[in-house]
């Protein structure tokens, strides 16, 4: 500021606005504030954490957030937020009476938001509050009936916690508000999840009588037809036709119920539904009719002068054939390869509904093995062909309820139906299949791929319960029980493997127990531990004296890597001599002293070979007296008998035939001699 001469301050002129219009652009004291916000250069740090370690702390902690929370509350009441971080910060606290105080406050402020009805419930089912959630959904749906989503949350609760009836109460009492589509179909989707299907009914019977649209009359129809209770749906498309009349007639309604009863069979029914669409609906919109008639009589009708003459030939030629004996299920084969040649989808699907509609009328296994492959084929073609996996996913299951699992089943349909959800990457789906087939029919092959899937996919655990299943099931299967041991072995479980092993053999019924036993030996065998193998062949030799056992102990003594390897093994030999003595197969006595000459021919010396040379038998040529099944004599019959040298009842004859050996070499001496001369 300036000052005069005299002292006085001189003050500045103020400058006259010429233009006192309003800016083009107005500028808000918000925005002023945003931007004073936005060019801040100092970023203020954040408060430092507080670490509570003190009941008092805690308590002043607590007072300080609370007086936080009501201030703001008090600055704008209307502003939801802050009551629900209000009452969520209450709850993370454990203070559900606080919180659930502060819910019903917020509801005096605004009963009508359905963000509070929804937190505040799934407040008390998180603390497992079932009946002060259950008192805050009944409330929250007569405050406000229009709010769906009060509605599903409340069947849901009601639903997961098994309180059929309840979530039934609900449904009712939502109906009676006449919601939207969505609504009805969940409450006919829960009755049939619980398979009630007159329930489901009588609620669709309610439902198109709200909704009369013609969408609702067909899915009653489908519905109906779905569950297997086709003159139940035809009666709906019935009335739905006569509800509608003939001045609001659809032809969406008539097309579906003409493909109903092309569905059924029922061609000439189908016509008369297409003959009425077409005489009662206005020419505009007829195109579909005309192009869905067409498509039929193409299938069904006489219209087939486009098809190729040879192919006529032979497909009615099929078509006589199959109709003679709907039975004959190579007749359908070739038809249906006539078919897929051609191209047409639906034609081809159509046969397979008429061939698979042809249930072998016995409940002989062998009877059904030609007709399952129409299903397999059904399957292959929906899934190759039509690239349709929903489809054949519904071939497959329909399959599976036409078999008579309490009597047969086939192991292919289970195991090509897990690997078709294998194929679409549906893991859980294939184990959902194979423990079915478990749980309804099992079998060997069932159980086998089943482990055989879990091994590709690394899953261990799942295979050993699988085996343990599987052994359940088939404890007398000693190939289950070599694999079941195998894995563990892989797996590096040495002690459970022996302990599946030994399980085995003490089997009281085994259908291979000799290559049991062998497994179990080389296992012992491979792990190094001779003396266990040593004790499991003499375990052996206590059930059976078997030749082929004591051969096999014999040479296992020989591999043992030891010093006294060769004295074991002849050790053994001699045992088994002495105990196949008083054997009645004089051959097993044989083979072992055969097998024992081979020992020592390779590692014995001179007096070891002559040991055995002693114990060689004599091969005698002897006659018995045959005779038939009525006792009458039937002649002599030669055979060869073994003498050995150290039976008492052999050695006069052994004195014999030494003698008659010593006569005949006498006697060639003597004709030698006599040429000689």
């Amino acid at each position: 500021m300036e000052t005069t001469s005299d002292g006085k301050i001189k003050m500045p002129r103020v400058a006259k606005v010429k233009n006192k219009m309003a800016a083009p652009v107005q500028i808000t004291a918000e925005q002023l504030l945003r931007e004073a916000k936005e060019r801040e250069l100092e970023l203020v740090p954040p408060p430092p954490k507080q670490k509570i370690s003190d009941p008092d702390e805690l308590a002043d902690y607590r007072m300080r957030k609370r007086k936080m929370f009501e201030d703001n509350i008090r600055k704008n009441r209307s502003v939801m937020t802050n009551w629900i971080k209000y009452a969520q910060w209450e709850e993370s606290q454990k203070e559900i009476q606080r919180a659930r105080s502060i819910w019903e406050r917020t509801l005096d402020v605004d009963h009508r938001n359905i963000t509070v009805w929804l937190k505040y419930a799934e407040m008390e089912m998180r603390c497992r509050q079932i009946n002060h959630a259950r008192n805050i959904w009944n409330r929250a749906v007569m405050v406000l009936p229009r709010a769906n989503q009060f509605w599903y949350k409340f069947t849901y609760m009601e639903e997961m916690l098994g309180n059929t009836a309840g979530a039934r109460q609900a449904f009712e009492r939502w109906m009676e508000w006449e919601p939207e589509e969505q609504a009805w179909h969940s409450y006919i989707n829960f009755e049939l999840r619980y398979k009630e299907l007159d329930r489901a009914r009588a609620i669709y019977e309610r439902f198109v009588l709200v909704h009369p649209e013609v969408k609702n009359w067909i899915k009653y129809a489908k519905f109906e037809e779905k569950n297997g209770y086709v003159n139940s749906a035809r009666s709906i498309y019935e009335r739905a036709v006569e509800f509608f009349g003939e001045d609001n007639i659809s032809e969406q309604l008539l097309v579906a119920f003409a493909k109903f009863e092309e569905s059924q069979r029922e061609h000439e029914r189908a016509r008369v539904v297409y003959k009425y669409a077409l005489d009662h609906l206005p020419k505009e919109r007829c195109e579909e009719v005309y192009k869905h008639y067409t498509i039929h009589e193409k299938k069904f009708g006489s219209r087939a002068a486009i098809e190729d003459v040879i192919v006529n030939k032979r497909r009615f030629k099929y078509e006589e054939e199959v109709k003679a004996n709907p039975m004959n299920y190579d007749a359908w084969f070739d038809y249906l390869r006539l078919l897929e040649s051609d191209g047409n989808l639906e034609q081809v699907r159509d046969t397979y509904e008429r061939a698979i509609a042809n249930i072998p009328p016995s409940q002989v296994k062998r009877h059904w093995r030609r007709y399952i492959y129409l299903w397999i084929n059904y399957a292959l073609y929906e899934e190759l062909e039509a690239k349709d996996a929903d489809r054949t996913r519904e071939v497959y299951k329909a399959c599976l309820d036409i078999i008579p699992h309490k009597k047969f089943t086939f192991a292919k349909i289970w195991l090509m139906f897990a690997q078709f959800e294998i194929r679409q990457k549906n893991l859980s789906g294939a184990r959902k299949v194979l423990g079915t087939a478990i749980g309804k029919c099992p079998k060997s092959k069932l159980f086998r791929g089943y482990i055989d899937l879990e091994l590709q996919l690394r899953e261990f655990d799942r295979c050993r319960m699988l085996y343990q299943k599987f052994l359940e099931f088939s404890p007398e299967n000693c190939t289950t029980w070599m694999k079941y041991a195998e894995l563990e072995t892989i797996l590096g479980d040495i002690e459970r493997a022996r302990a599946i092993l030994e399980l085995a053999i003490n089997q009281s019924r085994l259908d291979m127990p000799e290559v049991l036993w062998k497994a179990y030996i080389d296992f012992e065998v491979d792990q190094e531990e001779y003396d266990n193998a040593r004790k499991l062949y003499r375990r052996l030799l206590q059930r059976t004296q078997h030749v082929k056992v004591w051969i096999s102990f014999a040479r296992f003594e020989l591999s043992v890597p030891e010093e006294t390897a060769l004295q074991k093994s002849r050790e053994v030999y001699k045992e088994a001599n002495k105990a196949l003595k008083n054997a009645q197969d004089k051959e097993e006595r044989l083979l072992l002293l055969e097998s024992w000459q081979a020992l020592e021919e390779e590692a014995g010396d001179d007096q070891s070979k002559q040991q055995v040379e002693k114990l060689m038998p004599q091969k005698v040529k002897k006659r018995k007296k045959i005779q038939t099944d009525d006792g009458l004599d039937a002649g002599w019959e030669e055979y060869f008998d073994y003498i050995f040298p150290d039976e008492e009842s052999a050695k006069p004859n052994l004195k014999l035939l030494a003698l008659a050996k010593k006569w005949k070499e006498s006697k060639e001496t003597n004709n030698e001699e006599d040429m000689s001369s």
